[in-house]
Parts: structure tokens; C-alpha cells; sequence
């Protein structure tokens, strides 16, 4: 073997063996490609075969659901239909059959924007009616109506299920608030169950905001409905708290309220409600509310209603859509029924039964003879203010005359209080102050009177002059809208406690507060003995924090309620200026000495008093005799 031939063999060899490490390098790899390849091939093979089964599935549930009389209006395009009369525009939709839209046409209400006020609009409302059949459960919600019998004031939405159809028809009363509605069935007695009798309505609402103070609003905004038994309830009163309430209650109709507009369902037969709750939402921009898109809360209602399954009778509903106002409200409840019962006006909060009695029979036909005059609410405010002041005079002059006797016969309370002037005295002397009091027949309680009197109305002015719609954008002075608070002053940041404003009235208001108690506590000082002005401190200091309370609490609140107070507090001081410049000390004097000289000299012929007079006055002599025999002890003692 030469040379070459060796060299052949040796380069085959290498060529062999290389190529054999070269395969047992390269094995592995080319398995796990090949493992990732089955594996890719296999996940492949189960996604074709589950969108085989899912298809196989949709065509049997298609064609099991076209059997189901509801299979034709599950799908549809979304229109709309509009019916409007003097007062109202409503806009329906064929989605659900129901309400989308609902715009007051009245110019005497407008939104924030300037434009007419929109209690709801787009997906804000929806009442779903839910009725159980036998072989399919109906949801109007979901469902596509067709709008039929259409006219300017009216329509019928016509959902056809199985051999007959589920109807809804509308109807607006002319020049009202009130649209009337109707659900009834037409041939679908075999379709429902034989015991059907009622049908099941969810009704939800996103409350737009209307008002430009959202904390304010909010605490007016709530559920109220009223029961059978001819009393109105309010879901919650507490502001923007969230409220839920599981109960049994037979209705006569249920009102989405907020401060100044409502919609009102009431029904022909009572509705049961199962479940009603209030979820406070949160505060909208500025631009949200010039938009129109800012919000309260959100209510809903579960409640079941009366229904015929046969179809012989419709079940009847009326829907009250507009303002808070008592007399619109009265007239608009004579539309839908009379001598029910109903009471819408109490969606008008008028304070507890005390004042509200007051607001219902004397402030509101006092406002409503007032602004009827042409005047500017602001002077109308005025003038109440005056009417009020005039009627409680005579009790303000004679608290005045109290204390001014008690002024005068200051000299002789301080001959009392140096002749017991030991702090174990305490007693005798005011025993010896009741005495002079009684001898000079003046009352320390005199000047509280006046002060009881106002309370009530102070209170019922609090709870009316909110809640009054007239003074929704009524201007006065810098303030552009009574009904809110003026913001001439802010500077859009919001601070804790104050907010973004600063309330030009408020202020006002709290200047004529402490005026007025700084002269309310100078003249109660003349009554008191230098104990008791001490004890009374600490209250004299709570009188003048009250102002900056206040402030803090009405800084927000209704510039109206804030200009009335001001006024009224203003008046206050001028009446006691008043009284102070036209009374003679030294005239007063003489007429108190000269009372009680006439008391001395007839003592004897005074009528007898009552065994129980009598008994007191031998306790209380008794008592001062006890401590005038203790005050001797100590005094020989010493």
C-alpha cells in the first residue's frame, strides 16, 4: 500500500467518525425540535377542534333558540320617538320600550348652562319589567320594541312575544307634568303561568345634579314614597350617606327626589316594594355640571306590581316629571287622580310637624302673595322680615322692659349682694334677689319669651326658604341664585372646612349674630348677681363662638336663608337701639317705687292665694328662716 492510498483511508476515516460525533452531537437537539413540533401540532389540533365544537354548539343553541317567542326581538337597532305637550318633552326609546330622555320646556326652569332643565337623558334611567312565562321569562330591558299608534302627545311600544304581544303605551296630560302610562297584554294567556298576577320592575336612575352646590342638594336628594296607609317615608335623610333597605311595603306611589325636581311613579293599585337603596356618587367639575353630566346618587327600586295576565285589564301607572312646587304639584295631582289621597306635596319638605304647619299655612301664601307682587325675592325677603319683627314687638318690648327694670333696680341688688357677700350667703341672697323681684313685681324670665316665640319660625324659615323653587335663580345684589350660596369670592381650590368659596351673606349674617349677642348678654348681666355672670362665662363665650360655627355649617347654605337671617339679626339691634333710646331710666324707677308702694298698702286686701301658693311660700319662709339661724350660729361661733 503506497503512500497515497494511506492518505485516502485516514481522510475517509475522519470523514466517518466526524460525521457519526457530528449526528450523536446534533441527536438531542433535533429530538426536542421535534417534541416542540408534535406539542404545536397537537395544542393546533385541539383549538381547530374546540372551535369545531363551538360552532356545533352556537348552531344547536340558534336553532333551539329559534324556537324561544322572544328569538326575533333580542337584536334590533336602537331609535327613538319623541312626544312632547306645553310642559314636557319626552324622548322613548324602542330598546326596552321605555324613557330616555325627559327635558321640562317650561322657561321658568332652566339648567345651569342657561338651556333647559334635563332630568335625565342617554343611560341614566331604567325601568325593567320582568315577568316569568312557561317556556321563556320576558326582560323588557333587553328586548326591541316597535313603536306603533305614534302621535304628538303619545305612542304605543309593541313588543311581539309568541302568538300575541306585551304593550306599553305612553300619554302625556296636556299643559302637565304627567305622563301616563299603560302595560297590558294581548293574547298571551296561554303564554304565562295561570297564577301570574303581578309582574316584577327594577327601576334605576342616575339623579343628575342640578343645582350648583352638590353638598347642599345632596342632603334635599332621596327616596320618598307613601304607603297605604296614607303616610310619607323618605329612604334617607342623611346627606350623601349610602342607604339600603329590605322591607314589605305597599306603596301608592314612589318619588326620585332631589332638591327642586322629582319623578314621581304612581300607580292605580298598590306596589309591594322588596328593596330600595341610595349610593351617593361622587362630585362632579364645574364642567361637568355645565355639561350636564354631573351626578348625585344613584337610586333603585325593586317593587312588584298588579298584572293581568289575560289581558281583560291594563295596569295603570302615571308618572309625575317636573318641579317641586307645592301648588304645581297640587294641580298636577288633581291630572291623575282625585280624592286619593296622594299628597305629592309632601316631596316639598317643610320641617318637622311643628313648623311645617307653619311653612305650609303661613310663610308659603305669605311668599307666594309677596313674589306674585313683581318683587325682587331679595325684598321679599326684607319685607317678611319686617312682617315677622312687627308681629313679635310687643313680646321683644316687653323682654326690653324686663331687663330695663331689672337695670334700674340695680342699686338696691347691689346692697343685697354687699350685705351677703360670703360665698356661704349664696343662698339667702338669692332669696333676698326673688324677693325684690317679687316686691317690685318684675320677672328675671321676662326676657326669654321673645326668644321662645321666634324659635319656631327661626326654624321653619330654615327648613322653607331651601326648599322654596322660587328662589331658584333669582338674583339679588352679588349673589346670582338665592336658592345656592353667593360665591362673588373664590378661588376654585377646596379648602377643609370652608370650601372653594366664600359666602359674602354667611359673613354677614355671623357680624350681626355677635352684635346682637353682645347686647343680649349686657342686658341679661343686669339680672344677674356677680356669681352667676361668673358661672356664665364660659356660655358667655359660647355665644360669641356660635357665629364661627355657623359660619363654618352655612358658608354653602342657600344665600337666601343667609340675607334673610342677616336682615332679621340687623333688625334685632335696631329695635333694641330703639327701645334703649326711648326709655326713661328715672320714669321707670318712679313707676316700679310706685308699684310697689300700692303693693304694700293693699297686701291686706289681696285675694287669698291657693292652699298650694300658700305652702310654697311657708316652705320657702321656713327655708330662709333655717339659713338665717345658721348664718347667727356661725356668726356666735366665731
Amino acid at each position: 500500500m503506497n503512500k497515497n492510498t494511506l492518505t485516502a483511508f485516514v481522510l475517509m476515516a475522519l470523514v466517518v467518525f466526524g460525521f457519526m460525533a457530528w449526528e450523536n452531537y446534533q441527536r438531542p437537539k433535533q429530538e426536542e425540535e421535534m417534541r416542540i413540533l408534535d406539542s404545536i401540532a397537537q395544542v393546533e389540533n385541539a383549538k381547530e377542534l374546540a372551535k369545531q365544537k363551538e360552532k356545533i354548539a352556537k348552531e344547536e343553541a340558534e336553532a333551539k333558540d329559534s324556537l324561544n317567542p322572544l328569538f326575533e326581538v333580542r337584536t334590533g337597532k336602537e331609535s327613538a320617538t319623541v312626544i312632547e305637550n306645553e310642559l314636557l318633552k319626552v324622548t322613548l326609546t324602542n330598546k326596552g320600550g321605555q324613557l330616555k330622555k325627559v327635558e321640562l320646556k317650561d322657561s321658568e326652569y332652566k339648567s345651569q348652562n342657561g338651556g333647559n332643565v334635563i332630568l335625565f337623558d342617554e343611560n341614566d334611567q331604567s325601568m325593567n319589567i320582568m315577568l316569568d312565562g312557561k317556556s321563556a321569562n320576558i326582560a323588557t330591558a333587553d328586548l326591541f320594541f316597535t313603536a306603533q299608534d305614534v302621535k304628538a302627545d303619545g305612542v304605543t311600544m309593541h313588543l311581539p312575544v309568541s302568538n300575541g304581544s306585551l304593550d306599553i303605551s305612553y300619554t302625556l296630560k296636556p299643559n302637565s307634568y304627567v305622563l301616563d302610562m299603560t302595560v297590558k297584554a294581548n293574547g298571551l294567556a296561554g303564554f304565562f303561568p295561570s297564577k301570574t298576577n303581578s309582574m316584577q320592575i327594577d327601576w334605576t336612575e342616575n339623579m343628575k345634579q342640578q343645582e350648583k352646590g352638590y353638598d347642599f342638594e345632596t342632603r334635599y336628594s332621596t327616596i320618598t314614597y307613601r304607603d297605604t296607609d296614607g303616610d310619607t317615608h323618605e329612604l334617607n335623610t342623611n346627606g350623601g350617606d349610602d342607604e339600603e333597605d329590605e322591607f314589605e311595603e305597599s306603596t301608592k306611589w314612589i318619588a326620585y327626589k332631589t332638591q327642586f325636581f322629582s319623578q314621581v311613579l304612581v300607580a292605580d293599585k298598590p306596589m309591594k316594594i322588596s328593596n330600595m337603596s341610595s349610593v351617593a356618587l361622587e362630585k362632579g367639575t364645574k364642567e361637568d355640571l355645565m355639561a350636564g353630566k354631573a351626578y348625585l346618587k344613584t337610586y333603585k327600586t325593586s317593587f312588584a306590581a298588579s298584572f293581568d295576565a289575560k289581558g281583560e285589564e291594563a295596569t295603570k301607572f302615571h308618572m309625575y316629571l317636573g318641579p317641586n312646587d307645592f301648588q304645581t304639584l297640587a294641580k298636577n295631582e288633581e291630572f291623575i287622580a282625585k280624592d286619593a289621597d296622594l299628597d305629592l306635596q309632601s316631596l316639598v319638605y317643610l320641617g318637622w310637624p311643628v313648623v311645617k304647619w307653619i311653612n305650609r299655612f303661613v310663610f308659603l301664601y305669605a311668599f307666594d302673595f309677596l313674589t306674585g307682587l313683581g318683587l325682587p325675592m331679595g325684598i321679599v325677603l326684607v319685607i317678611l322680615t319686617i312682617i315677622v319683627k312687627v308681629i313679635v314687638f310687643p313680646l321683644m318690648k316687653k323682654s326690653y322692659l324686663s331687663s330695663a327694670n331689672m337695670r334700674v333696680l340695680r342699686p338696691k341688688m347691689d346692697e343685697i349682694n354687699a350685705k351677703y357677700s360670703k360665698p356661704e350667703d349664696a343662698m339667702l341672697k338669692q332669696q333676698e334677689v326673688m324677693k325684690l323681684y317679687s316686691e317690685y313685681g318684675v320677672s328675671p324670665m321676662g326676657g326669654c319669651l321673645p326668644m321662645v316665640i321666634q324659635m319656631p319660625i327661626w326654624i321653619a324659615l330654615f327648613n322653607f326658604i331651601p326648599n322654596y323653587i322660587a328662589m331658584r335663580g333669582e338674583s339679588f345684589l352679588w349673589a346670582d341664585d338665592l336658592s345656592t350660596y353667593d360665591d362673588l369670592i373664590s378661588w376654585g381650590v377646596n379648602i377643609w372646612g370652608i370650601g372653594d368659596h366664600l359666602s359674602i351673606f354667611c359673613v354677614l349674617w355671623c357680624l350681626s349674630t355677635v352684635v346682637s349677642s353682645y347686647i343680649s348678654q349686657k342686658q341679661q348681666s343686669y339680672s344677674m348677681t356677680p356669681e352667676q355672670q361668673q358661672q356664665m362665662g364660659m356660655m358667655k363665650w359660647m355665644m360669641y363662638l356660635m357665629p364661627l360655627i355657623f359660619f363654618f355649617s352655612f358658608n354653602s347654605y342657600s344665600a337666601g336663608l343667609n340675607w334673610y337671617y342677616f336682615i332679621s339679626g340687623l333688625t334685632s339691634v335696631l329695635i333694641m337701639w330703639f327701645l334703649r333710646k326711648t326709655t326713661d331710666d328715672a320714669k321707670l324707677l318712679a313707676k316700679l317705687e310706685k308699684r310697689h308702694a300700692e303693693r304694700k298698702q293693699n297686701a291686706a286686701g289681696k285675694k287669698k292665694t291657693s292652699s298650694m301658693m300658700e305652702r310654697l311660700q311657708a316652705m320657702q319662709q321656713k327655708q330662709m328662716d333655717i339659713l338665717r339661724q345658721q348664718q347667727e350660729s356661725r356668726q356666735n361661733n366665731q
